[in-house]
């Protein structure tokens, strides 16, 4: 466990990333299609009055529905199996028999810190692991493909969405620094709680300093109610940014049908489209609170290993 987090990923899973994000490239590439679709349904097939169009074009949608439901089953149980490999391969490493070459510690204090990781931390990295690399690629990918989409189609529409996802860019990273430090605290306050418990348990004893134990257990409450309050204030903030976003493509796109400077179909792509980039981009904030929650919990973990890495390792 020398090498920093992504490192350990490639060594560990690297065949498994090549094929998830090939995987993942056809999973958003896919996505595109219905757009496309919807816009011809709108602008060609009702406003023709084209029946057999319609259907046609209505079959074409259901495949498409179908061969990016399937694929992206297939990713999704894929990276179930890699992340759960993950998990399995970090447990063993805990066992009594891959304990030996060790830092040496107190019983206690070493089968406190096991049981930490194994019963809630181990899960962050393994999880992780199996979307590290397709995640990025699947949901990077149809934000950049669908705004490429967009500005194709009408390059003001494309500009207002741009424009108000701009602001996410300031207050994401601030926000989610301030979670990462109270979660690295929380796994600390759990570990000295774990390590106690084992300890009372090995003594025998009835409860020792029950005062300090009621205290860790409030700070482990403290500690998650302001991850909980920075988190959903994020969500908060990233829904509401994307309904301004709606309201503006349906003004301007309102604005230049009235002027006949584009087609209602293209109005509704633009609508979708939004849609669409709601939920990768909410993924992709999602993975990056993922990806520092992880590089946390591996630092940590390597650290109990008996390795403790640099600030460079730990990326």
């Amino acid at each position: 466990m020398a090498e920093g987090l992504y490192r350990y990923i490639w060594r560990v899973s690297g065949r498994d990333q090549i094929f998830l994000s090939l995987l993942a490239v056809a999973v958003f590439l896919l996505d595109l299609v219905p757009l496309e679709l919807q816009r011809r349904i709108v602008n060609g097939a009702l406003a023709k009055h084209a029946l057999m169009q319609l259907v046609e074009l209505c079959l074409l949608y259901v495949a498409t529905v179908l061969a990016q439901g399937g694929l992206k089953f297939l990713l999704n149980v894929y990276r179930g199996s890699v992340s759960e490999a993950a998990n399995r391969r970090l447990r063993q490493q805990l066992s009594p028999s891959a304990a030996n070459g060790r830092a040496t510690a107190p019983d206690a204090h070493k089968e406190g810190v096991d049981i930490s990781i194994i019963v809630s931390e181990v899960e962050a990295v393994g999880g992780f692991i199996g979307a590290s690399v397709s995640e990025v690629v699947l949901n990077g990918g149809l934000l950049i493909a669908v705004f490429g989409y967009m500005v194709v189609l009408q390059p003001w529409m494309a500009a207002v969405a741009v424009l108000l996802f701009f602001p996410q860019f300031l207050f994401i990273p601030f926000l989610q620094k301030a979670i990462n430090q109270r979660t690295e605290q929380r796994i600390k306050v759990l570990r000295r709680l774990s390590i106690e418990i084992v300890d009372e348990a090995a003594d025998r004893r009835g409860p020792r300093e029950d005062g300090r134990y009621r205290r860790q257990v409030d700070d482990i409450y403290r500690l998650n109610m302001q991850i909980f309050r920075r988190k959903f204030g994020m969500n908060f903030l990233m829904n509401l940014l994307h309904q301004l976003g709606v309201i503006g493509i349906l003004f301007v796109g309102g604005w230049f049908v009235l002027q006949g400077r584009t087609e209602i179909g293209t109005v509704v792509a633009f609508i979708s489209g939004l849609n669409r980039v709601n939920d990768p981009w909410g993924d992709l904030v999602n993975y990056f609170r993922d990806m520092t929650n992880a590089r946390v919990k591996f630092r940590l973990i390597a650290a109990a290993l008996g390795h403790k890495p640099t600030d460079a390792e730990a990326t």
